[in-house]
């Protein structure tokens, strides 16, 4: 893809991998807007998802294909030739920007307890994939599955294999997050001995953090020769996540001691806006002291800290603010307002959306305005989630909600919900009064769901602050689905995060959902 030794491609698997995360799943119209968010981040391919996993999975990858217009957009497929097939349909429309990205396994417990299949049968079956896949597309990507904790002698003949066959990019997957960063760099660099072609290819990672080092196991791979890496924002992905795409672009270009001219495409002043919207199409909440994007990364509450950070901010801050678009001023709008000055502010946050949009969110605004003093960007961000991300699974939609609750008394909510048109109004008590929302909204709905995780945050400052809700929600046919809800009632804001969940459970159940025997991400 690229012949500038310093240049690391960054391979982006939000769409894919990142999905892959208990509750993280998301619709068409969703896809595509983090697939602008993460072209416009500058990203170099985009990995838009399994095209045979499912009917949606395909006709998501074909629209991203038609939809970007510099990223190259990649399809995954295991070693078959039906997965080829499919995944050479759905990238097709993207033209000489498409690739096919291959896997099979290559341990000795998937070769043993998964695949059942030899040595040479793996090689075989390796190579004949990629030499197929590039008959029907240019650039073919090849992934040897738990590479990490593949023998390394017969790794090196695997990758001789598929380069020989065409591929021109193989990845080296921390499938299970096994990897230590030394002994990852020291893998790296065994292939680049023992492989006679391996300047053929580019050699990407695929870093999984279940030890937490995905990140670290990233960089050593680039400083130990690796020019491409694979991460998702925020760090989403199976089990604890894949390694994350901020932290790792932000690391080469603070610490230039380590890494010296090397150099991604990333436009860094997009991450925190980029952070920001994955957030509120996934419903997965971000820790606040996450790092680069997090609401703490740039907060200073030590009285020693302020006092350094005002006489010169690099006393604690190693990148500014600024640097990754976290906003420099935190611009007080109120209800006297106009509609260009809220537009305005969303532009300069990184939001970009039709007049219609801008509509709803202008409208939601003024309501907002009317029940507190001040609208702060935090706000702001929280108004277009609400109005902008979630419009498209407002299956069941909130007409009423009124609770009653106290010290000596059984806590009741009365709920009235809408579906195509018809509402419907129900009450029921609980432990509390969102339990009795929870509780009500069930037996509206037809579900049982089972509450996992619960938070609450402060979308801004004082007493009037909105509060966001994020949820996570077990449903009987085991999906994990999250969801957020927005408010400055905590009860109704519990029961918008509850509804969001019980909407994104049932677009869940609407998709024809495949799991491979073969297993799904390298």
């Amino acid at each position: 893809m690229t012949t500038d030794s310093n240049r690391v491609i960054i391979f982006d698997t939000t769409l894919r991998d990142g999905e892959q995360s208990p509750g993280a799943s998301m619709n068409l119209a969703e896809k595509l807007e983090v697939a602008r968010a993460l072209e416009r981040l500058g990203v170099d391919v985009i990995e838009a998802g399994f095209p045979i996993a499912s009917p949606g999975d395909f006709e998501a990858v074909q629209a991203i294909a038609k939809q970007t217009t510099r990223a190259r957009i990649a399809g995954l497929a295991r070693s078959l030739t039906k997965d080829i097939d499919r995944a050479a349909e759905a990238v097709a429309p993207a033209g000489d920007r498409a690739r096919i990205h291959v896997f099979l396994a290559t341990s000795a417990i998937h070769r043993q307890y998964k695949l059942g299949k030899a040595k040479d049968q793996i090689i075989k079956q390796a190579a004949e994939s990629v030499r197929y896949a590039r008959t029907l597309c240019d650039d073919i990507e090849f992934s040897p599955e738990d590479a990490s904790r593949t023998e390394p002698e017969f790794l090196a003949e695997v990758v001789q294999a598929v380069i020989e066959a065409g591929a021109k990019t193989v990845n080296i997957p921390d499938t299970v997050g096994y990897a230590y960063p030394s002994d990852f760099a020291d893998l790296i660099g065994y292939l680049n001995q023992h492989v006679t072609n391996i300047k053929q290819a580019v050699i990407s990672v695929h870093c999984h953090n279940d030890l937490g080092l995905a990140v670290s196991n990233s960089l050593s791979a680039v400083r130990a020769g690796a020019r491409q890496i694979e991460c998702t924002i925020n760090g989403i992905g199976e089990r604890a996540g894949n390694c994350a795409l901020e932290e790792v672009v932000m690391a080469m270009r603070v610490r230039k001691d380590q890494f010296g001219d090397m150099q991604t495409g990333i436009q860094a002043e997009h991450l925190y806006a980029t952070s920001r919207l994955v957030q509120s199409v996934t419903g997965l909440p971000l820790q606040r002291n996450k790092a680069i994007v997090g609401d703490n990364a740039f907060a200073h509450e030590s009285g020693i800290h302020q006092h350094g950070v005002i006489k010169n901010p690099e006393c604690y801050e190693i990148m500014t603010p600024q640097s990754v678009g976290v906003p420099a001023t935190n611009m007080v709008l109120g209800k006297h307002s106009g509609r260009h000055a809220l537009a305005q502010r969303l532009e300069e946050l990184g939001f970009t959306m039709s007049e219609d949009d801008l509509q709803k969110v202008f409208d939601a605004f003024k309501d907002l305005a009317d029940r507190k003093k001040d609208v702060y960007d935090g706000d702001l961000m929280a108004l277009v989630e609400q109005e902008v991300r979630g419009r498209s699974l407002s299956i069941w939609s909130l007409d009423f909600l009124q609770t009653s609750s106290g010290s000596h008394a059984v806590a009741t909510a009365t709920v009235t919900l809408s579906k195509d048109g018809e509402a419907v109004t129900d009450a029921a008590t609980g432990d509390g009064p969102v339990d009795a929302v929870i509780n009500t909204i069930d037996r509206i709905c037809g579900v049982a769901g089972t509450l996992e995780d619960y938070r609450l945050r402060s979308v801004t400052g004082g007493r009037d602050a909105q509060g966001e809700v994020s949820i996570r929600v077990r449903f009987a046919n085991d999906n994990v689905v999250g969801g957020k809800g927005l408010s400055t009632d905590v009860v109704e804001a519990s029961c918008k995060a509850y509804l969001d969940a019980v909407n994104r459970a049932s677009y869940m159940n609407a998709k024809l959902d495949y799991r491979s025997p073969e297993g799904t991400q390298p």
